[in-house]
């Protein structure tokens, strides 16, 4: 199945869009990485050789996506599976009383604007590239995999930006799904928890080791392979459509 499948991949250039990137690539895909680093995404696509291409932009800019799209199309052909990573994460509480100030809106605003209008903006310009696939025997023509957060069922204090962010993700997956179901195109959102990524780096040691004793089992944090796994396992099965999967080990969250 993976041989040959054309992917693009947001945020790609690290975490857990750069293990799915390997793992596509090492099952005999082809890929297009769509990232902002751009000299990070180069240095990734030359690491993995001829059947991975850079394409540097941001998820939010429709010029930014048709360009990475052209290039897939150009240098491929086809489009057949979409991954959006590309994410942002941030931590401000809604008011500090100590300081008297509340927090501000751009920080807000961009969490909203890359997570969740970066996702359905590279959802609604590539869907019309994979609906011009041949269909399989199922009538499948590719699949959409997102990226959202237990976050959103369990955000903790400071919070909300993230949390509203992949909640929207979570709530819109289904809708999508049926939007797409016409077409033979399939639409899965994860929803990992606390996983070994650079969105982490931002906690205090401390912090991550009784996140890690939070976790039933597996205790500790998820390893970006193990996500790239499920969205291969995503992939293929075509019974699986219109759903968000928990990626977490059990792990619930609680007030700290």
């Amino acid at each position: 199945m993976f041989k040959g499948m054309v992917s693009l991949v947001t945020g790609g250039a690290s975490g857990l869009g750069k293990a799915t990137v390997e793992r596509f690539v090492k099952n005999g895909g082809k890929v297009v990485i769509l990232d902002v680093q751009g000299t990070r995404v180069k240095q990734v696509a030359e690491e993995l050789g001829e059947n991975v291409v850079a394409a540097t932009g941001c998820v939010t800019s429709e010029e930014d996506v048709k360009k990475a799209l052209d290039i897939v199309r150009d240098k491929f052909g086809r489009l057949d599976t979409l991954v959006n990573c590309a994410g942002q994460s941030i931590t401000h509480q809604t008011y500090n009383f100590h300081k008297d100030k509340c927090c501000e809106l751009d920080g807000f605003v961009r969490c909203i604007n890359v997570n969740t209008i970066g996702t359905f903006n590279t959802i609604r310009l590539s869907a019309g590239l994979i609906g011009k696939n041949k269909p399989d025997e199922n009538g499948q023509r590719g699949v959409i995999v997102n990226t959202a957060s237990t976050i959103a069922y369990e955000g903790d204090i400071g919070q909300a930006a993230y949390a509203a962010s992949s909640a929207a993700i979570i709530g819109m997956t289904l809708p999508i799904a049926r939007d797409l179901a016409s077409q033979g195109i399939r639409v899965v959102t994860v929803a990992p928890g606390l996983f070994e990524t650079p969105l982490v780096t931002y906690l205090p040691e401390k912090m991550i080791e009784f996140l890690k004793r939070m976790t039933p089992f597996p205790s500790r944090l998820g390893k970006p392979a193990e996500f790239a796994q499920l969205v291969t396992s995503i992939v293929e099965n075509p019974m699986l459509n219109g759903e968000v999967i928990r990626l977490d080990g059990a792990q619930r969250w609680f007030p700290l």
